[in-house]
């Protein structure tokens, strides 16, 4: 069918305007459809951790999605110190060897970004655009649209997106079930003006009422937060007022924090809810539309610009009719227990945060628990992404699923990072011990594999990487008669016939 658009990714937050970037940089007509008229300039997430940082380092946006001067490397032997249920013991530099562990990236910043290289790329944005019906055909998805006048339209694409957070009009209209864990506590943030800073309490605050978090800006508004464990607010969408953050704050530290002037106010809960399907026939999910959680660690942006940079090079395989087998597929096998394993560490960091005395002790035993190098690297590793492998059933290949190190390497002509050949958002073949009929048998996929033969300047227990467009190995070489069937065998798994 002829489609106005090949994908529509509905939600222009940051997940969709990165996944836009990824598909319009591919060469696939991207429409992105956002519900509000313009961007809102909250940033309620604020903190990249080191995957992500390392995996738009592939894309050469490290640096450009940091408002102030950028923090290129952490320092050898530096601790970079953060928080397992708001306990600062952890230090992630303990399981972070490439680039920051660290970034501060206020979400509007990123999407501000984002929305302008996509539009660079040739993606489209509409702004004023709510998805109201969704009908899926055998060949594209129709798109009930309502613009800014009242008037709706009907737009079709062969693939939609939803990334249009918690509350998906694409989840819900497709029927895909958003499962979990229900509130128990109410949480509610903004940034105001404390009136009398330097008596506010400042950081993190846990008292036997609740937590008080302060984030304290002498020159401007401070952004405030205020979680409440004794149960979920009744009307879980009513608008937050200053009133009763002030309030809230009031209570919990047991004296008057005064406040005023609020740019934004928002509230939210600790439901833990992830969707059952990713895809469901030419719908798919990404982001908050696809997993929701309690914001401890700050790791929900964090999966679902993961879920974007996952998902781009498969669709776009998918919509050039080259994608082998079930590659789409394999977008739902690896990030769901992604998202999984997030919402059950951050299960575990609300019970620990209880502000019952009782729970006093656990989080004391927790607390030297954490400063075993153990405990320190499984939590850190978790925490920060850098843990993350997917099993792609490989089991004689110790590299396949593993996010390639950014080696530093020369080649013919010049020096260059592994990280820079992945700027492209191509997979990459690159030969390290001189194996030709390797390069040679990968050249039948040159339309969409680049082939590299460089010196690597680090050791690599490996002859030969392919390494897929999101920074993940799909095969190493170690050596011996069967390479060529083996590399074969993953060329045809991840990009399709020969061309």
């Amino acid at each position: 069918m002829n489609t106005d658009t090949e994908v529509a990714v509905v939600g222009g937050g940051p997940v969709g305007m990165l996944l836009a970037t990824e598909l319009a940089r591919l060469g696939v007509r991207t429409l992105v459809l956002e519900r509000l008229t313009e961007p809102t300039g909250e940033s309620k997430a604020g903190t990249l951790h080191a995957r992500t940082a390392q995996t738009l380092d592939r894309r050469g946006l490290l640096e450009a999605v940091q408002p102030g001067p950028g923090l290129a490397r952490t320092a050898p032997g530096r601790p970079v110190r953060f928080h397992f249920a708001g306990m600062f013991d952890l230090d992630l530099a303990r399981v972070v060897n490439e680039g920051p562990a660290l970034v501060g990236s206020p979400q509007a910043y990123a999407e501000e970004v984002f929305a302008a290289l996509a539009t660079r790329l040739g993606a489209r944005i509409e702004r004023g655009a709510e998805v109201v019906g969704l009908t899926q055909e055998s060949d594209h998805v129709r798109l009930d649209v309502t613009g800014p006048d009242g008037t709706v339209r009907t737009v079709t694409a062969s693939w939609v997106v939803g990334t249009d957070g918690a509350r998906s009009a694409v989840r819900r209209l497709s029927g895909i079930p958003f499962t979990g864990t229900p509130a128990t506590l109410s949480a509610l943030m903004g940034e105001v003006r404390l009136t009398d800073l330097r008596d506010a309490p400042q950081g993190w605050v846990r008292t036997p009422r609740g937590w008080t978090m302060v984030w304290p800006n002498p020159y401007g508004l401070s952004r405030v937060a205020t979680y409440d464990f004794r149960g979920p607010h009744p009307d879980r969408h009513s608008p937050v007022t200053i009133g009763e953050l002030s309030g809230e704050m009031d209570r919990i530290t047991g004296r008057p924090v005064p406040m005023d002037s609020p740019r934004w106010l928002t509230r939210f809960t600790d439901a833990a809810l992830q969707a059952e399907e990713y895809r469901r026939g030419r719908v798919l999910l990404a982001g908050d539309a696809a997993h929701v959680h309690f914001p401890a660690g700050g790791q929900g942006l964090n999966l679902g610009l993961q879920d974007a940079v996952n998902l781009g090079w498969k669709l776009a395989a998918e919509v050039h009719g080259r994608a082998p087998g079930d590659l789409l597929g394999t977008y739902h096998r690896e990030r769901h227990p992604v998202a999984a394993r997030v919402l059950e560490n951050v299960r575990a960091q609300v019970a620990l945060m209880n502000p019952d005395p009782r729970v006093d002790s656990l989080r004391e035993l927790f607390r030297e628990l954490m400063h075993l190098d153990d405990v320190n690297v499984h939590l850190g590793g978790m925490i920060s992404g850098a843990d993350i492998a997917y099993d792609l059933g490989e089991p004689g290949d110790p590299f396949a699923g593993v996010f390639a190190p950014d080696l530093h390497l020369k080649t013919a002509d010049t020096a260059v990072r592994l990280a820079e050949l992945l700027r492209t958002g191509r997979p990459v073949l690159l030969d390290l011990a001189d194996r030709p009929e390797l390069r040679e048998l990968a050249a039948a996929w040159s339309g969409h594999v680049d082939v590299v033969h460089a010196t690597p300047e680090e050791q690599v227990n490996a002859e030969a990487l392919l390494v897929r467009p999101d920074g993940y190995l799909a095969y190493s070489a170690r050596g011996g008669d069967q390479e060529a069937a083996r590399l074969r065998a993953a060329l045809e798994r991840w990009f399709g016939s020969p061309e």
